[in-house]
Order: structure tokens, then sequence, then C-alpha cells
């Protein structure tokens, strides 16, 4: 399998550990900030952005939804306010994240359609042809192995299911593109040393973000991976950008 340049960006230089092991170990540290500063950092336009993401399955109106790299669980949450599907499963690397998304689901009473647990995005613990469609927000640029990745949720996918990545790209206009490197580079990072008590995190955001394969080149690696009439979605002057593809 290839490897890709963000495959190697890890949150913790010095560390010994996987990839895999210190962005759990990151999401750990930073779970009890992680919705604020989310909405913080992108003045709240990331729930917008989630809702576009979620909005490419309703025609497909799928009854059986994973959602991986769940985090707190927002996408699984506004995924069932949206869709309202039988089912979606949640999964996370990161206990810390998971317990607080877990606090979440029982206090807006969706246990009953929404689970969450540990699980690995590149080792994934279903049967083939599961899930009427899978989703991944910000979470695709924390794979170790981007191919095994998209490998596992394609085998996971029914024949006609679709998949939906949302992820961080770069900015081509280039005077927006000097203040979004400003801001990445200098105030997401301070904000996360000045609020999460954690500048490794939203370093390694940047640094990830940098190195991803985005646009036409992850459209490439999803074809690669089996995925057919795959498309994207630029969103906000190319800050975010929605890939999807169906098997």
């Amino acid at each position: 399998m290839a490897k890709y340049a963000h495959d190697t960006i890890v949150p913790f230089k010095e560390s010994d550990l996987s990839k895999k092991q210190q962005v759990a170990n990151m999401f750990d540290k930073i779970a009890f900030r992680y919705d604020f500063l989310n909405r913080f950092l992108s003045a709240g336009i990331d729930v917008s952005w989630r809702k576009k993401a979620i909005k490419q399955l309703k025609e497909l109106q799928p009854q059986y939804v994973l959602d991986v790299a769940t985090g707190t669980g927002d996408v699984a949450i506004l995924t069932q306010k949206m869709l309202r599907p039988a089912k979606i499963t949640g999964i996370d690397i990161s206990d810390g994240m998971l317990a607080i998304g877990e606090k979440k689901i029982e206090k807006l009473g969706l246990k009953n359609t929404i689970s969450l647990e540990i699980g690995d995005s590149e080792d994934l613990n279903f049967a083939d042809n599961s899930f009427d469609a899978i989703t991944v927000a910000f979470g695709v640029r924390n794979f170790q192995n981007l191919e095994k990745g998209l490998g596992e949720m394609l085998r996971v996918l029914k024949p006609g299911g679709k998949l939906v990545v949302l992820e961080f790209s770069r900015p081509k206009q280039l005077l927006f593109k000097g203040v979004y490197n400003l801001y990445m580079n200098t105030i997401a990072p301070g904000f996360g040393k000045l609020i999460a008590k954690n500048k490794d995190a939203y370093q390694y955001l940047n640094d990830s973000v940098q190195r991803f394969p985005e646009g036409q080149q992850f459209i490439e690696i999803l074809n690669k991976a089996g995925y057919k009439a795959t498309y994207c979605k630029v969103l906000t002057m190319g800050i975010c950008s929605i890939y999807c593809g169906s098997k």
C-alpha cells in the first residue's frame, strides 16, 4: 500500500509511539475542550460544514450508518436529527472523546439509536456489507495508513452504499491563503495552548492539513481504493472539502 506524506505527520515528534497511539493520546488530552475549540476556532462554521456533508446522504436515506472517528459524536447526532436512520454506530480510538460523546447522547435521549464504541478505522470490527452509509469528519487525516482505512470502509459498506468524507483543505485564492496560513500557523496553536493547554495538538492540525492529499488527488485515491461515482465539493473558499464515493 502506498504511503502518503500526512501518514508520517505525528502530534508528538519526540515520541516512540505509533501515529495511531499518539493521535489517541492527543485526543484524550484535549477532549475536555474539543467541542468548545471547534466552535471557537471556526466561528461556528464547522456546524454548517457537517450539515452539508450529511446532506450528501439525503437521497440515499440510509438506515444503518457508521460514523468513523466519531470523536464526541457531533456528526452522529446531526445525522440522527437530519436523516432519522434506524441505527448509527460511532467508533473512535480515543476513550476521552467517546466519554464526552456518550454524555451528550444520553442527555439528548438518543441512546436507542446512537451507540459509540472504541474502534480502529483500519481494522473495523464489522462484517462485510454492514452499512448503508459511512461518514468521516476530520478523521481520515489522522489515519496511520490511509489506503487501509479506505479499504476497510469500502468492505463494510453495502453495495450501493456511500462514503462521505469531510476534511480540511488548503485555500487557493492568494490573499485568503495568506490570512489562512497565519491563522493555522500561529493563531490556532496559540489558542490551543491557552485553552486546551496543548499547543502540539493544534500544531499537528496544521502540519497534517498541509501534507494531506486533497482535491483531485484524494478523489484519485478513492478511485484506486475501489469507490465509484466519486466527487468533491469545496466549502468556504477551500478551507474544507467534502469527498464522496459509492460502492
